[in-house]
């Protein structure tokens, strides 16, 4: 992985950890304040928090997180797709709190959310604009790391070769060095069928794939490393 990709991919780790933060932090305050009579004593107000008017905001704050994770583990169009993943999970999460800054309170709504009883009359919804500031915020900063993402795609190359089985190495690694002792072979001209020697990456890469690329092969050919 370039310096550059590592760079950005960095940036976007940082964004989206930013934007996460700032729906989770969202989802724990208060969006809506509901005060209520029901005719027999005090009115009474609720507090809707986040969690409660925007159901999906905590949700999509730990998709955020798991996105994350996915950057390190993809390669590739797999990075590209957890870069519209984000973005998904992004516009999912501003709607309900632009809807909130640019509209009035849904009364109705806020009584259901409330758990009013049917005789209880709404005195006043008012929203705390914050909050859902601070939910575009998370938004915004989650579309820019995913914009991020997609940019450093065509060069990262992920980390999750790095976790494959131990047999699944060895077998690329015997893989290569068959290839490479093919490729040698067919550069010695009239030499049909002599595998001759080794390249000395395939030498390496018998060694990797616990072999001894120095002992005589089935045609009793010595396997020793061009230098």
């Amino acid at each position: 992985m370039s310096t550059s990709a590592r760079r950005s991919l960095a940036v976007a780790v940082l964004l989206l950890a930013l934007g996460a933060a700032a729906l989770w932090a969202s989802s724990r305050a208060t969006w809506v304040r509901v005060v209520s009579s029901d005719g027999l004593g005090e009115p009474r107000a609720e507090s809707l928090l986040g969690a409660t008017w925007a159901a999906a905001t905590t949700p999509l704050a730990l998709v955020l997180i798991a996105a994350i994770a996915a950057t390190f583990a993809v390669r590739g169009r797999w990075t590209v797709l957890v870069a519209v993943v984000v973005v998904l999970v992004a516009v999912a999460a501003a709607i309900p709190a632009v809807t909130l800054l640019v509209t009035t309170v849904d009364v109705g709504r806020a009584a259901a959310l409330a758990e009013l009883p049917d005789r209880a009359e709404v005195l006043s919804a008012d929203a705390s604009r914050w909050p859902a500031a601070l939910a575009v915020l998370g938004s915004l900063l989650a579309l820019v790391g995913a914009v991020t993402i997609a940019r450093a795609a065509g060069s990262t190359r992920g980390l999750s070769s790095r976790y494959d089985a131990p047999a699944v190495r060895r077998e690329r690694a015997e893989h290569a060095s068959e290839t490479s002792a093919s490729a040698a072979a067919a550069e010695r001209p009239g030499k049909s069928g002599d595998t001759g020697d080794v390249s000395e990456r395939a030498f390496w890469d018998a060694l990797d794939a616990g072999r001894d690329p120095t002992a005589p092969d089935a045609t009793g050919t010595d396997r020793t490393p061009e230098r």
